[in-house]
């Protein structure tokens, strides 16, 4: 145990040691913590960041608007701090846009905003409107097709991508874990099945098998989890089978053979145990990949359905802008799956690293 936590402490202090993997490890931390308080960092707070403001649509970043706000026809449901932390906070007022307002008693007389260099005459009666009616905001990366901020699109697409990377990493860790330890464990005629099997997913392009399985299992948040999940076990089998067919035949495995135990404890304490590194390390590279197969599936019509924020489904509504005057509609979302992917091969790499025995003293 002594030598096991000394490993430990040596392989961190190699990890960390790395300024690229540190580097990625910071990215993700912050990735996370926005992913889980999504709705209290963005600007816009309804569920999905789905406001929609249709007369301020395309807009470039660093946009500025002033809006007065009306009451809704039915009003908004109270939430909890528990379910504004998952789901968001209905809005209660409707966002108008307006160019100039003049206060007459309880009347407020506006220039409503339509299109540019268009307005309307417009007026509302203090009843009508919100406390505090006047708002001015800014839309530090501008709005979408629809008039939705790009920033709280993206901030809530975090907590998406995340997800699916760590569904589909621990589906694949399950089942590859378990079906590599099997075939590597007792070899002979079920190391030849479970390889027959591995080899036939393996042929099968990666892209081309998420698109059976998530027409298989229908369009959405979870099937597209289950579907990358089950489309990324075949490195993790192939490589558990490795490490356990080479560490199998070592002196404390004969002699807890000898002593009696149970092939599951030799397989669950002994063996897995000592290929954690490794897994580790496919696991990373696994996220990697889940982010941008889910971004693919997204931007194809395949992933995550709208109103729901996904970086790759950001991308699909947006990327008819990118020869347009507006690129960065489409090109935000596909820099920040650039950097979230980086950020997972990076501290991939920094696990490899700090895992390899022969760099160990």
């Amino acid at each position: 145990m002594e030598e096991n936590g000394g490993a430990g402490r040596q392989m961190l202090n190699r990890l960390f040691k790395n300024k690229g993997a540190v580097l990625g490890l910071v990215i993700i931390v912050l990735a996370i913590f926005i992913a889980v308080f999504g709705y209290f960092l963005a600007p816009d707070s309804s569920p999905d960041a789905n406001r929609m403001i249709p007369a301020i649509a395309n807009k470039k970043p660093a946009f500025q608007m002033t809006f007065i706000k009306v009451k809704n026809n039915r009003p908004a449901e109270t939430v909890s701090f528990f379910q504004h932390l998952l789901s968001g906070k209905p809005d209660s007022y409707q966002y108008i846009p307006i160019v100039s307002v003049n206060k007459q008693g309880d009347t407020y007389y506006v220039e409503q905003y339509i299109d540019e260099d268009v307005t309307e005459k417009a007026f509302y009666n203090a009843d009508q409107l919100a406390p505090a009616p006047i708002v001015n905001l800014n839309f530090w990366l501008g709005t979408d097709k629809f008039g939705r901020d790009i920033l709280s699109r993206l901030i809530l697409g975090t907590r998406v991508s995340l997800a699916v990377g760590l569904v589909a990493v621990l589906l694949s860790l399950t089942v590859g874990i378990f079906l590599g330890a099997v075939a590597g464990y007792y070899g002979g005629k079920t190391d030849n099945l479970v390889m027959w099997f591995i080899n036939v997913v393996w042929s099968i392009p990666t892209l081309l098998l998420v698109f059976a399985l998530t027409l298989a299992l229908g369009k959405g948040f979870w099937q597209v989890f289950i579907a990358v999940g089950l489309s990324l076990w075949v490195s993790v089998a192939r490589l558990v089978r490795g490490q356990v067919m080479s560490m199998k035949s070592l002196e404390y495995i004969e002699a807890a053979k000898v002593l009696g135990f149970s092939n599951s404890r030799i397989i669950l304490k002994h063996l897995l145990p000592n290929i954690i590194g490794p897994v580790m390390v496919i696991a990373a590279s696994n996220f990697a990949s889940a982010i941008i197969i889910e971004a693919g599936l997204s931007f194809l019509g395949l992933g995550v359905q709208p109103p729901m924020s996904s970086w790759g489904l950001m991308i699909k509504e947006n990327y008819n802008f990118i020869i347009t005057s507006n690129p960065a509609l489409a090109l935000i979302p596909g820099v920040a799956i650039m950097i979230l992917v980086l950020a997972f091969n990076l501290l991939g790499n920094g696990l490899r690293d700090a895992t390899d025995s022969s760099a160990i003293n």
